[in-house]
């Protein structure tokens, strides 16, 4: 295993506060960092990979990237560089973390959330023969491979599994920010809610608005959230707000009877969360690592994907966790709201 050296990048002040929430993704860590996680003897392909704030060992999103890049990694005998947002990062300090990996020579470069939109465009113009992955927005440079996904879709299937569970009909959604993408969380999961049930009432909340994006990283005010949706009566809680939503999951895991539901990676699975398993219902899982792993297999390969991967729920981008079998007993009803999705039945809703 090839110790992976540390590259700082740059940070460089602006007024402007830093877009760096992704679907779910962060913790409090705020330092760029690398990661050990590279496998072979450094000669074949070099990753680069561009955090969201939190970066490997937020338990959600960008570890969901980081498990396909180290598939990668560890099947093509490459390295891997791992930076990591911060919370007051700049549009400068993206560009400028994209920059250094793309002159150290990393091919490709993975940049893990939407906040990297505009960032990618402007350092793969400059770049021409480095192949770029964005994850969760579009980009327009034609060296770059948008990965993005149905969250609604996911999210809807979340929501009937709440609908069918819930024993008060009420049920709750936590937003880390009230985003365009995080909407579609909110709206798929309230539209599954209500197609399934509709006496059923859906609390929503958001822990930040408008350039504070501090919400994707605070667990303390994900679990303030859903205690106060638990005192108000909802006894199913689905949040896609990154760390916060491992206090989330905390605070349903001390109430009786309630259930959360996780985000972006198996959340049952996942260690840190072990002693509140028991309560986590399902997880919409988000299969970031299999887009990243994807488009690094093609830039392997020597045929780099480009324009815009979608996965949906047909293609097995988003699904519900069967951890713990706690749905067993609704999966016929889940499958057949997939059904429906998948065919066209059902148009899931995205705002």
């Amino acid at each position: 295993m090839r110790r992976v050296a540390k590259l700082s990048a740059a940070c460089i002040a602006t007024a402007a506060l830093a877009l760096t929430a992704t679907a779910c993704g962060s913790t409090s860590n705020d330092e760029d960092s690398s990661s050990s996680a590279s496998s072979g003897s450094g000669k074949g392909i070099k990753i680069g990979l561009a955090y969201d704030v939190g970066g490997r060992g937020d338990r959600s999103f960008n570890d969901s990237a980081a498990r396909g890049a180290d598939k990668a990694a560890k099947e093509f005998g490459g390295s891997l560089k791992e930076l990591t947002a911060k919370s007051t990062d700049t549009e400068a300090d993206r560009e400028q973390r994209l920059t250094d990996l793309a002159d150290a020579g990393y091919n490709p470069i993975v940049a893990v959330g939407f906040s990297y939109a505009t960032s990618v465009d402007k350092v793969a113009a400059k770049y021409p023969k480095v192949n770029f992955g964005l994850i969760d927005a579009v980009a327009k440079a034609k060296n770059v491979d948008s990965i993005t996904f149905t969250e609604e879709q996911g999210s809807y299937l979340a929501g009937v599994a709440a609908a069918l569970k819930t024993k008060k009909d009420h049920v709750g959604f936590i937003g880390g920010v009230d985003t365009p993408l995080i909407k579609k969380f909110e709206a798929g999961y309230a539209q599954g809610v209500k197609d399934t049930n509709p006496k059923v009432k859906v609390d929503v909340q958001y822990l930040t608005h408008g350039s504070d994006f501090s919400g994707f990283a605070d667990p303390a005010k994900g679990k303030e959230a859903a205690s106060g949706m638990l005192d108000n009566g909802a006894d199913v809680i689905y949040a896609a707000a990154g760390s916060s939503g491992n206090g989330s999951i905390e605070a349903v895991s001390g109430v009786k009877g309630a259930w959360a539901i996780g985000v972006d990676s198996d959340q049952y699975n996942i260690p840190g969360l072990a002693k509140f398993k028991n309560s986590i219902l399902t997880s919409m899982v988000k299969n970031v690592d299999v887009g990243v792993y994807d488009f690094i297999k093609s830039v392997h390969e020597g045929k780099p994907l480009t324009g815009n991967q979608i996965y949906s729920l047909a293609k097995g981008g988003v699904s519900l966790s069967t951890s713990g079998g706690f749905i067993d007993d609704i999966q016929p009803k889940l499958d057949e709201a997939k059904k429906k999705i998948v065919d066209g039945t059902i148009t899931v809703k995205t705002s």
